[in-house]
């Protein structure tokens, strides 16, 4: 496998933003929009607006497509080429600065829906009640997940284990942070879990676990998948695993859900990621896990997210 490149073909040379291979793990590729590209995305999408995007939904594809036009078309063909292949399967999107006023929100909205539209279709997120979600971390909390819990670690998982949707990408975009040390995003790809085939393998590997989530998700319902639900073109096996959701049904699935849990938090091939804010890390969901280390307390500790996720244009069930 090569993956200190991402190669294209000599059609779709890279104009308008640069590729390389991030320094902890060359899987995760760091893709860099130049000021030229930010400048003109701002002045082609930011008049168009957030409302206006989230009550058209065709407008969204349009916000793509400024993002693609700009690039001569050749940044989709990227995002899409490296997230689904599972030698990589990850990018970290950043912007070089520009000498411009805009409003850092609408522009951090519009181009994360530019990137998601790019690579597929966004769910409804139901916590939100949007085709995106945006949540906040802040010292004290008393949620009812760990999803805003900033003093402990969040443990590996994949997104959408209690959902019908299918999510095949998940796009977690930093917005804001105040009095912030720590709280790194934490990422494993499934292949490189040296207890992987000890769990793939395992006669509980293929057997339904009930799924579910706290009043916070608003979703009513309850899921009953295999942690390894699928596999890829080449047999490759692909994930739904999250240990905060799990409901076993007995004492073989909750152990083994345990031992699960407690592999991949002691797996030695997990790396931290640093997100400047503004900047976003976009995970093929099945072939990663990911989570959050904890933060140094303060009082004044802030943290904004925004999240996405999704399916495949060809995957995607258009209920929005």
């Amino acid at each position: 496998m090569n993956t200190s490149a991402i190669k294209l073909n000599n059609e779709s040379i890279p104009h308008g933003f640069s590729v390389a291979p991030f320094a902890a793990n060359p899987r995760l590729q760091v893709i860099k929009l130049t000021s030229e590209t930010v400048k003109g995305f701002i002045e082609q999408a930011l008049p168009l607006g957030v409302q206006a995007v989230e009550y058209k939904p065709f407008l969204r594809f349009h916000v793509a497509s400024i993002l693609n036009n700009l690039t001569n078309d050749t940044l989709g063909a990227l995002l899409l080429g490296i997230i689904k292949n599972r030698d990589t399967g990850a990018f970290m999107l950043q912007c070089e600065p520009v000498a411009a006023e805009f409003d850092q929100l609408e522009f951090n909205i519009l181009l994360s829906t530019a990137v998601s539209h790019l690579i597929g279709v966004p769910n409804l997120d139901a916590m939100y009640g949007k085709f995106y979600a945006r949540f906040s971390v802040k010292n004290e909390d008393n949620s009812d997940s760990y999803l805003r819990q900033a003093h402990r670690r969040m443990e590996l998982h994949n997104d959408g284990t209690y959902v019908e949707e299918r999510t095949d990408w998940v796009i977690m975009q930093k917005i804001a942070e105040e009095n912030m040390a720590g709280g790194d995003s934490l990422l494993l790809h499934v292949d490189e879990w040296q207890d992987l085939d000890k769990f793939y393998n395992h006669p509980l590997a293929k057997e339904d676990i009930q799924w579910t989530s706290p009043a916070s998700k608003n979703i009513t319902y309850k899921m009953q998948h295999p942690v390894f639900f699928e596999e890829d073109e080449n047999g490759r096996p692909k994930m739904l695993f999250i240990d905060q959701f799990a409901e076993p049904l007995n004492m073989h699935q909750g152990q083994y859900l345990y031992e699960m849990g407690t592999s991949l938090e002691a797996e030695q091939n997990t790396f931290n990621v640093r997100v400047p804010v503004g900047s976003m890390l976009v995970v093929n969901n099945h072939a990663w896990l990911h989570g959050r280390d904890k933060f140094v307390a303060d009082k004044g500790l802030y943290r904004e997210l925004l999240r996405q996720r999704g399916a495949y244009s060809e995957n995607a069930k258009l209920k929005q």
